[in-house]
């Protein structure tokens, strides 16, 4: 993307952040080592989190930084799957009748083989394991139920160690909301 260039997009957080592993910061007068990212960082963040479309030399006016700080610094961020710079969409407006939840239940043995071949499903763009003895949760979009049909039975329970799922659709997004900052607030 070219310097100071507009991303018309939203940040979605990747894995909880980790802080740098060089030097030390202060919170609230307490040290924090840290081990992957910075206060820096945690601001590109969370002005990205409110305006996904901030160009990079906006980022560095704001932050009284460099473009090339930023931009470096953005790439980064991306990279290492801190944050993901996309156009989030509502695909119920775009005319996918199938969205939802699929909860399946696995036999624990088989979590990492089940998760791989999850992982090459187009479909389910949401994958995570989770507590609640279900194993693992994902969201799916799909153009419709005939297309969701073939997703759980001719996919999904066709792996070796699903157990058994789950299937949620959605009617309505009430809330959705991207700009919770980071947790080194």
């Amino acid at each position: 993307m070219p310097a100071g260039s507009n991303r018309f997009a939203m940040v979605i957080p990747g894995d909880p952040p980790r802080l740098k592993s060089e030097g030390v910061m202060k919170k609230n007068n307490r040290q924090i080592r840290k081990k992957g990212i910075d206060q820096i960082d945690c601001r590109m963040i969370e002005l990205l989190q409110k305006d996904g479309r901030l160009s990079n030399t906006e980022i560095a006016k704001k932050l009284g930084l460099s473009e090339a700080t930023v931009r470096t610094r953005l790439q980064r961020l991306i990279q290492e799957e801190y944050i993901q710079i996309v156009a989030v969409s509502n695909p119920l407006k775009l005319g996918f009748e199938a969205v939802g939840t699929i909860r399946i239940h696995v036999d624990i043995k088989e979590m990492d083989k089940i998760i791989r071949e999850l992982k090459g499903i187009r479909a389910l763009w949401h994958i995570v394991q989770s507590t609640g003895g279900t194993g693992i949760d994902t969201e799916f979009v799909l153009k419709d139920l005939n297309e969701l049909n073939k997703l759980i039975f001719e996919k999904i329970n066709r792996i070796d160690g699903v157990l058994r799922t789950e299937t949620s659709l959605f009617l309505n997004y009430v809330k959705r909301q991207y700009d919770w900052g980071t947790a080194l607030e």
